[in-house]
């Protein structure tokens, strides 16, 4: 059967608020990004559902009901202000609605990330500067780099590997605080609290607590508690990391 326009201004918006939650957008973000663009092109009201793993989304008066599911989620902002910007185009009729969803279709199979060497490059910087921030000494300065580095490594090939995300947070914690101890106890350190800090920094949940207590503020509870269970269970994992070394190790 042969879509219906109503059924392919759906398929579009879902597929924009798919890129978006998949790339780390706030709930309410994306559900007034769908909407707009159902009020554009069709001058009917759009109704949506979003969670952390799934999108559902109607046109009000209308008898179809369309789901995507979201099967993973990461950090890419520079695609959520991608899809803004098509957005935005299309609602001022810039762009058709066969456009808008043409380049959504290649945004959405675009990969595009930091080189890994760039990314433990930032880890490691990450790391160190926020070691002084945090009140320690320029002795560490270079070993913490180098933690935060290897412990970044560590959670990038893991997450690969595991397939779990919070296995490969508790071994690259565990990772940065056993190496913490070790430099520690052959003299190359000074301040095991400080490097141990710096080192886990690039693994710390910012952005999803962040969106966690925005979504909460904006009135999407359900969505702004499962974020915030996620990054809770992140920051738990963490923390087990570390106290498991400081237990056999410390």
């Amino acid at each position: 059967m042969e879509d219906t326009p109503q059924d392919f201004l759906l398929d579009t918006c879902l597929l924009a608020g798919k890129i978006m939650m998949e790339s780390g957008a706030e709930m309410y973000r994306v559900e007034d990004t769908m909407s707009r663009i159902a009020e554009a092109g069709s001058e009917m009201k759009g109704i949506s559902f979003v969670t952390p793993t799934g999108i559902f989304m109607a046109l009000h008066g209308g008898s179809t009901v369309k789901m995507e599911q979201i099967p993973a989620r990461t950090i890419n902002l520079e695609k959520v202000s991608k899809v803004n910007d098509l957005s935005r185009e299309f609602t001022m009729k810039q762009i058709t609605l066969g456009q808008l969803y043409t380049q959504l279709r290649a945004l959405d199979k675009e990969v595009k990330f930091f080189p890994v060497w760039l990314q433990i490059v930032a880890a490691a910087v990450v790391s160190g500067t926020l070691m002084m921030i945090f009140g320690g000494v320029w002795k560490d300065l270079l070993t913490t780099c180098i933690i935060g580095a290897i412990g970044f490594v560590i959670f990038y090939y893991g997450t690969e590997f595991f397939k779990v995300k919070f296995l490969a947070e508790f071994l690259a914690a565990f990772s940065v605080g056993l190496l913490a101890v070790l430099t520690i106890s052959i003299g190359w350190g000074v301040s095991l609290d400080k490097m141990i800090i710096g080192g886990v920094m690039p693994l710390v949940p910012g952005v999803p607590i962040t969106n966690a207590v925005r979504d909460l503020l904006a009135g999407h509870l359900l969505s702004g508690m499962a974020r915030g269970t996620e990054a809770l269970i992140t920051a738990g994992t963490i923390g087990i990391g570390i106290a498991v070394v400081f237990r056999f190790f410390g």
